[in-house]
């Protein structure tokens, strides 16, 4: 009886060892995706990008904007302006990224001198003829999700944690346009490498791809990759984002992400 109680109190010790251990260094996957979401977030930033789409024949367009956000606490503000080509100047979108509710988007067509709304249908769409979609330019809505935790793997060479995300309805599924989209997210940093699309029949729609990270913030430890690239496996289509000036500005004009600057 005793080497049975001693047998018993073994392996009790061994199985709380191991949910202590679990406990200290392991992360679930939605912790992993939160943390990833807040090492982004900073109190104020602005930067002037470029947007280079390449055709499936290799012709290029570069377009030249200017991009802001701001923390509010329970929003993100973003806003992003075109400057160059003279075709696309002033064509501007506004981002509300709500951490616990769906996102809203404002996007203004000088041409047209109009500002129309976003709606979630047209999340998955295509921004302003690139292969990124306007669902790329916020951060995803982690409850939309399910989100399952793969076994870490590299990307370009950086530790990872790997993260299989899938809407949780159909109607979710349109409105981002994926079916599934893992991702790989830097161990140190929490800076998402790469994402793969997957369409409803299980083949690759997009790869993204980002680099160039850069601590914008050391005190709070905020991080953003100034490079990013997404090929679609489907067209044969690329588009390339690539920040020529980016500068951390807990100061930024408030009065950027108004409806009213989006137009001007």
């Amino acid at each position: 009886m005793k080497k049975l109680n001693c047998w018993i109190t073994g392996v009790a010790c061994l199985f709380l060892m191991g949910m202590q251990v679990d406990a200290q260094n392991g992360m679930s996957a939605k912790e992993i995706m939160q943390k990833s979401r807040d090492v982004s977030k900073m109190a104020g930033m602005e930067s002037v990008t470029q947007l280079r789409i390449v055709d499936a024949k290799g012709r290029e367009r570069i377009r030249k904007i200017t991009m802001a956000s701001r923390d509010e606490g329970n929003v993100e503000k973003r806003i992003i302006k075109f400057l160059e080509p003279a075709d696309v100047k002033g064509t501007g979108l506004l981002v509300f990224d709500y951490e616990h509710k769906n996102d809203e988007m404002w996007l203004y067509l000088p041409a047209l001198r109009k500002t129309r709304k976003i709606v979630s249908s047209e999340k998955g769409r295509n921004f302003m003829g690139s292969e990124f979609s306007n669902a790329d330019m916020a951060a995803p809505n982690l409850p939309d999700f399910m989100l399952k935790k793969l076994p870490d793997e590299k990307a370009g060479g950086v530790d990872c944690y790997k993260i299989e995300m899938t809407p949780l309805s159909n109607a979710l599924m349109r409105e981002y346009a994926f079916a599934k989209k893992i991702v790989w997210i830097g161990k140190k940093d929490f800076v998402m490498r790469k994402a793969v699309y997957y369409d409803r029949d299980g083949e690759i729609h997009k790869v993204l791809t980002a680099g160039d990270v850069a601590e914008l913030d050391p005190v709070r430890q905020k991080y953003m990759a100034r490079e990013m690239s997404v090929v679609n496996k489907l067209n044969g289509r690329k588009s390339y984002i690539k920040m020529l000036q980016v500068q951390y500005n807990p100061h930024v004009n408030p009065e950027y992400f108004t409806l009213t600057y989006l137009q001007k």
